[in-house]
């Protein structure tokens, strides 16, 4: 009895060892469990990169380009400032503050530009006016 014993004994160690290889082979293959961000439960949406650039000179004279995904869309399409301002105003203020300042820089550039056009006006007609006597 005691050979019975024994080999049921190493039969009951061999079940075990193959348990145990099994185990250890559906624990290999199941998806190991990482330490990090959970992961969004945000629906994830679509995005698309347009990119619009707008340039203006010190003159106020502004132009915009139109760049989707790498490609030139619309390309030195000259823009009124007040459209520039506008659209400003509209995305946000520290946006429209650099802007405006930019504006008013040009602006008060063309009212200099303007009174200097008005004096030589003025000069020219008081010299006109001393030929025409």
């Amino acid at each position: 009895m005691s050979d019975q014993q024994d080999t049921g004994t190493a039969e009951a160690v061999e079940v075990t060892s193959e348990q145990a290889g099994d185990q250890q082979q559906a624990e290999s293959t199941a998806p190991k469990k990482t330490k990090g961000r959970k992961q969004s439960t945000a629906r994830k949406t679509r995005s698309v990169e347009l990119v619009l650039t707008v340039t203006g000179t010190a003159e106020g004279e502004w132009q915009a380009e139109l760049t989707h995904s790498g490609k030139r869309i619309v390309q030195s399409l000259p823009i009124p400032a007040s459209a520039v301002s506008k659209a400003a105003s509209e995305l946000h203020e520290d946006i429209s503050e650099a802007i405006e300042t930019v504006i008013s820089d040009a602006r008060q550039q063309h009212e200099n530009k303007l009174a200097e056009l008005e004096a030589e006006m003025e000069r020219v007609k008081k010299t006109l006016a001393d030929l025409e006597s």
